[in-house]
């Protein structure tokens, strides 16, 4: 008999990847255990070198889908005779080697759940499993439990909690797990302040869009704001008040039959489109379709998107008794401003936009906007790194032993990249800098990717125009930290490089 000490470090935790270390060990007749820490996923198993053999190739060739095994680290420890294999609970350990999973699309059995009237989940908007759901825009810290989330204030119901601690359900430990009885509600806030408490909110909100009101809906990682795409005075309307005068405006239609209705779709497109991500995907548009020109003036392309959440599935759901089937789903913010992310912060700066607003209680740690792809080549392009890629790292092997370093980015669409462990964290997009909101929520994920992943970085590298933002508080931190090094960068040059890191070719 053999025992050892595994340590996974990957897309590990929130994934379904414990219950499945559990089914393996035990279909292996192994006992042991395993358990979260902020250091990755430990495993102890023991048994005959057969077994262990043949447990080590399973968990790297038949992990659950959304996991990632990255690394796994083997110690030859002594045999402790143990019967059985259990989970133990989490522990808090030096490091993050483990890393966090991104926001994931409801998959095909929690939409089945809510539209089951049989189900008892049945038209619930924050339904989700350990295959689907908020990840990054709901956790304060590694270990991922739900004391570490922005569902701590909920505590599950007898049948939520059945579902959590049976390790064979799919609900096993899903972090976000709830149900109508336990957890987030929405609700609609009408104009003047009106809040609708009776009836169904979603419904309302379609009766509302069929109106042509205009929604900021809060979603996963953020607000969107939302109206018919066929109604051109509405979509008039929106851009006059989110003074966004000509840029192309994102669709989100309720499946991919109503897309191909819309828009040429290559394999790969409708690949992207109903992938985990759920991004929006550019796509060449039909002609003669029903889409107010307004949407995307003078371009032949339409950005596509399908529901990534339980809330707008069910949103899509109740514009079909309307016959709607495209909504216009842009970031809830004015122009140059971040997405709005709290009920307060929306109702504040999104009023002299919206008519109405669809608004929940479960809290958003941080924001994450829709992530943009574009089939170029028969190769996927991503041009916006958000919700569904964020923070899902660039592997960079060759870099494994430089020291970890923060390039806080340009003025322009500017995104942060921590590299830590030959690993190039890239947070959600941030926008254009020289807003003050803008430049608040750049300060808030410099310190978020820090805080999370526990690094403090000896560099920074920044752009080389004095003026700039980031350029400003880079030569900021140092004045406040002379020990950092820091390192300007022509952005054309960062734009290359970015480009060889990301297709592999440096």
């Amino acid at each position: 008999m053999r025992r050892q000490r595994l340590l996974v470090n990957g897309i590990v935790q929130g994934v379904g990847f414990r219950p499945f270390v559990v089914q393996t060990a035990d279909e292996l007749g192994l006992a042991g255990h395993v358990c979260n820490t902020s250091g990755g996923v430990v495993i102890e198993i023991e048994g005959p070198a057969a077994g262990l053999t043949e447990f080590a190739r399973r968990l790297h060739q038949q992990a659950p889908p959304l996991a990632q095994v990255v690394a796994v680290d083997i110690e030859e420890i002594l045999p402790a005779g143990t019967a059985g294999f259990g989970i133990r609970p989490s522990q808090n350990t030096p490091g993050t080697g483990t890393l966090i999973p991104p926001d994931v699309a409801t998959c095909t059995d929690c939409l089945r759940e809510i539209r089951d009237p049989q189900n008892r989940r049945h038209g619930y908007a924050f339904t989700n499993c350990t295959n689907c759901g908020p990840r990054w825009t709901i956790i304060d810290r590694i270990p991922y439990d739900r004391p570490h989330t922005s569902l701590a204030p909920f505590t599950m119901c007898p049948a939520c909690q059945a579902e959590y601690d049976d390790v064979h359900d799919r609900r096993f430990h899903a972090q976000p797990n709830a149900c109508a009885e336990c957890g987030p509600r929405l609700w609609l806030k009408g104009p003047l302040g009106a809040t609708a408490d009776q009836g169904n909110p979603l419904a309302q909100a379609a009766e509302a869009l069929a109106r042509h009101a205009i929604l900021a809906i809060r979603g996963l990682g953020g607000f969107h704001l939302a109206v018919r795409a066929d109604e051109p005075e509405a979509v008039r309307t929106l851009r006059r008040r989110k003074h966004r005068a000509g840029k192309p405006l994102a669709v989100m239609v309720p499946d991919l039959a109503a897309a191909r209705r819309l828009a040429v779709l290559s394999p790969r497109a409708e690949e992207l489109l109903q992938s985990p991500v759920a991004p929006i995907v550019l796509v060449e548009r039909r002609d003669a379709v029903a889409i107010a020109p307004e949407v995307a003036p003078g371009h032949r392309q339409l950005g596509l998107m399908l529901p990534a959440t339980p809330l707008h599935h069910l949103l899509l759901d109740a514009l079909a008794e309307h016959g709607i089937t495209a909504l216009v789903m842009t970031s809830g913010n004015a122009s140059e401003e971040p997405i709005c992310m709290g009920n307060a912060e929306a109702q504040t700066r999104l009023a002299a936009i919206a008519d109405a607003y669809v608004l929940h209680n479960r809290e958003i740690r941080r924001r994450a906007d829709d992530s943009v792809l574009q089939v170029a080549g028969g190769r996927t392009v991503i041009l916006r790194r958000a919700r569904g890629l964020a923070p899902v790292p660039v592997f960079l092997p060759d870099t494994a032993d430089t020291p970890p370093i923060l390039a806080v980015g340009t003025q322009l669409k500017n995104t942060v990249c921590l590299l830590k462990d030959g690993r190039a964290f890239l947070s959600p997009h941030i926008g254009d800098l020289g807003h003050l909101s803008a430049d608040d929520f750049f300060r808030e994920t410099t310190a978020t990717l820090q805080n999370v992943l526990e690094c403090r970085p000896g560099i920074l590298a920044h752009d080389l125009h004095p003026a700039y933002t980031a350029t400003v508080w880079a030569r900021q931190q140092q004045r406040l930290h002379p020990e950092l090094q820091l390192v300007p960068v022509q952005h054309h040059h960062a734009h290359l490089a970015a480009v060889l890191a990301e297709h592999r070719l440096t």
